[in-house]
């Protein structure tokens, strides 16, 4: 018997994902922050990847607008408040998302305009931070006690995975592993069924790994790793 079917929803995967844009939009600040800084391959090739993190934070949020909250609020109208917050978050976010799209389009064609793409991604870690902190904290254990596992994959597979081309989850699914500690890589690749797991897995990975030299180099962004929640400080 399968008893993922009535265990409370299995949500490790969030996190993970959300590991991996704080890892990035970490590593994207200091590369443009501190000299020295991105000749032209590295600079447009920094200003498509920011994009791409925006067009993905926008799918990602879409997908839990569309699909997870909708079935949180069905099943448990106590969470309505709560719920409304992630709702009032994502419309902020979608605000900073807006600028830091228009500055690294800016960026891409102009290294002058450095500045003030650091300034936005600054502004988007502002607003989007505390949100994933407050989602994994407190949103996912509400998750997590009101619907199943197997109801929180189906979710995820209908609004996270299947709206993507195999090409665009290969690429995703390496990004969001780099830097994972071994356990949470296991459970990201264990999302897709065995055949395409090992497609996605060994298809991608030195495609993957070009791009990530090209964008952080050997320097010190290359380093950071996923980079997990911190606790909510409570004050006295």
């Amino acid at each position: 018997m399968n008893t993922n079917r009535i265990e409370p929803a299995d949500t490790r995967s969030m996190g993970i994902v959300h590991s991996a844009l704080r890892r990035d939009l970490r590593r994207a600040r200091m590369v443009l922050e501190a000299p020295p800084y991105p000749d032209e391959p590295r600079r447009r090739a920094l200003a498509a990847h920011i994009l791409w993190m925006c067009l993905f934070l926008h799918m990602h949020h879409a997908g839990e607008d569309a699909g997870l909250w909708p079935a949180i609020r069905a099943k448990d109208p106590a969470a309505g408040a709560l719920l409304d917050r992630m709702a009032s978050d994502h419309e902020q976010i979608g605000g900073a998302i807006a600028v830091v799209e228009d500055a690294a389009r800016a960026y891409g064609d102009d290294p002058s305009a450095r500045a003030r793409l650091l300034a936005a991604v600054t502004g988007l870690e502002d607003v989007l931070l505390p949100h994933l902190q407050r989602e994994e904290l407190e949103m996912m254990p509400v998750v997590a006690a009101t619907i199943t596992t197997a109801e929180y994959r189906a979710i995820e597979k209908k609004y996270f995975v299947e709206p993507k081309g195999f090409a665009e989850l290969g690429m995703e699914a390496h990004w969001i592993i780099d830097g994972a500690t071994p356990e949470d890589r296991d459970t990201i690749v264990h999302v897709v069924p065995a055949v395409p797991r090992f497609l996605l897995l060994h298809g991608f990975a030195r495609k993957y790994r070009r791009q990530a030299a090209v964008l952080w180099g050997t320097g010190p962004a290359s380093t950071v790793p996923s980079l997990r929640v911190a606790p909510i400080e409570e004050h006295s």
